[in-house]
């Protein structure tokens, strides 16, 4: 039975004290009103990630990191390693986000080695991919997915991949006034999980967890996890107010 999954990308919001703040409510949430079924994560920045992992209830929320460096250690000025993540008492690791893709110029080669990091320290990677607005119009967005796909996860071992989470963005409908439906999120999971079946067999792909990358909210987290194949969420701005993301998590 594969994994519930709740995860909050803060993204470049909160200072330590405040991020503390927050870490407290969303355990105190967690812990007295959350589905138990469903495994939380909040993924703070960096240089909150000590201060909020002694802030957590473990056992409930776990923390991850927003990226890591593609070096294990050494002259890379501004990077953050996977072992210093994994010293924070990190479990998690988001790779691939779109916003990475697009502001800071990542590639497969660049997250093929992440991965590579990430695995060496024990970490899970929160693995991102979906297409922008130009490949949804031209109906490309299948093939642009199993790309993504077959540059990096699917290189893997069998071993490794098992390992992993993924998270479908649909980078068209976000900050751009589209919407994606729950029918098509829904379409576009079930087409991720039939190319992991292709690759790694039918019962690798049904153990996989593929969470939603797009707007969730605590109004639309029901709709979108009633689909079969949607396992849970990465949740953006609503991750930032504990009630709507308790409600996000108690969507199942």
């Amino acid at each position: 039975m594969r994994k519930k999954i709740v995860a909050g990308n803060w993204k470049c919001n909160t200072t330590v004290p405040a991020g503390v703040e927050l870490a407290k409510a969303v355990t105190e949430a967690v812990v007295n009103g959350g589905d138990p079924e469903v495994q939380v994560i909040v993924c703070p920045p960096f240089v909150h990630l000590t201060k909020v992992v002694e802030s957590l209830d473990l056992g409930r929320v776990k923390a991850g990191a927003q990226n890591c460096a593609a070096e294990a250690k050494g002259a890379y000025t501004g990077e953050v390693s996977a072992e210093m993540v994994r010293s924070t008492g990190a479990e998690y690791v988001i790779l691939g986000h779109s916003e990475r893709r697009e502001y800071y110029g990542e590639t497969s080669a660049t997250l093929n080695k992440k991965l590579a990091q990430v695995f060496t320290q024990g970490l899970t990677p929160i693995y991102c991919c979906g297409e922008p607005l130009p490949v949804r119009e031209a109906g490309t967005q299948n093939n642009y997915v199993k790309q993504q796909l077959e540059e990096t996860l699917f290189l893997l071992t069998e071993e490794d991949f098992c390992k992993v989470v993924i998270a479908y963005e649909p980078i068209w409908a976000i900050g751009t006034g589209k919407t994606a439906t729950s029918a098509q999120a829904q379409e576009m999971h079930a087409f991720i999980r039939g190319a992991i079946a292709t690759r790694f067999g039918k019962e690798v792909a049904a153990g996989v967890s593929i969470l939603y990358g797009g707007s969730c909210k605590s109004s639309n987290a029901r709709e979108l996890f009633a689909n079969p194949d949607v396992d849970g969420g990465l949740i953006g701005g609503a991750s930032l107010d504990p009630a709507d993301f308790l409600g996000i998590i108690n969507g199942f």
